[in-house]
């Protein structure tokens, strides 16, 4: 069988299940980083694509995400479908992604987010909502006629996966659990105890 050699097509067949069966966000993902003290944060973000290369997500490059990142690659994320009762842990190195492939996804937004993404100071102390209101109201403004350029601090990542694990359910607790390991290019897979 395909998917047990494929862990990407794999990933892809179990996306697509989630996506007919979960009633919000099937590609919401948690994303564990740390920082240079070795303290973890995790956080929910959204899986915009994924292909052979890795698991891609966008955010403001100021964020304490980004910051993380920026102080180590190596990161963990966490896909839940309790619907379907599975589970998808992904670990690897972060890389950003193209200005082309970032311009792209940010021209596909709904221009709303777009705006939000210039207004957001994201992961800053925000003194009040109103203070964030003005400053959509003032990109709304200077943005009001014409494609919205994405800033230069907000971009992309893609964590190259060096291990993928598909956790699901079973009865009496004898679950299944697949893994995947990326050891030069080359893909090898076992099952491991529940």
């Amino acid at each position: 069988m395909v998917l047990e050699h494929d862990p990407i097509e794999h990933f892809r067949a179990w996306l697509r299940d989630a996506e007919a069966a979960e009633p919000n966000d099937p590609n919401a993902m948690a994303l564990a980083t740390v920082d240079r003290a070795g303290n973890p944060s995790v956080r929910m973000v959204l899986l915009k694509d994924v292909d052979e290369r890795g698991f891609v997500f966008y955010t403001n490059l100021g964020s304490r995400k980004a910051r993380e990142i920026a102080a180590n690659s190596h990161v963990a994320l966490c896909f839940h479908w309790k619907s379907s009762r599975r589970q998808v842990r992904v670990e690897g190195r972060v890389e950003g992604v193209a200005d082309g492939e970032a311009d792209a996804y940010f021209a596909s937004r709904p221009r709303i987010s777009q705006i939000g993404a210039w207004a957001s100071k994201q992961s800053q102390p925000l003194e009040g909502r109103f203070e964030l209101e003005r400053r959509v109201a003032w990109f709304a403004s200077r943005y009001a006629i014409g494609a919205v350029p994405r800033p230069d601090f907000w971009s992309g990542y893609r964590v190259r996966p060096a291990m993928i694990e598909f956790w699901e359910d079973r009865p009496f607790r004898l679950h299944m659990r697949r893994i995947y390991r990326r050891d030069e290019g080359t893909w090898t897979s076992g099952e491991l105890y529940p």
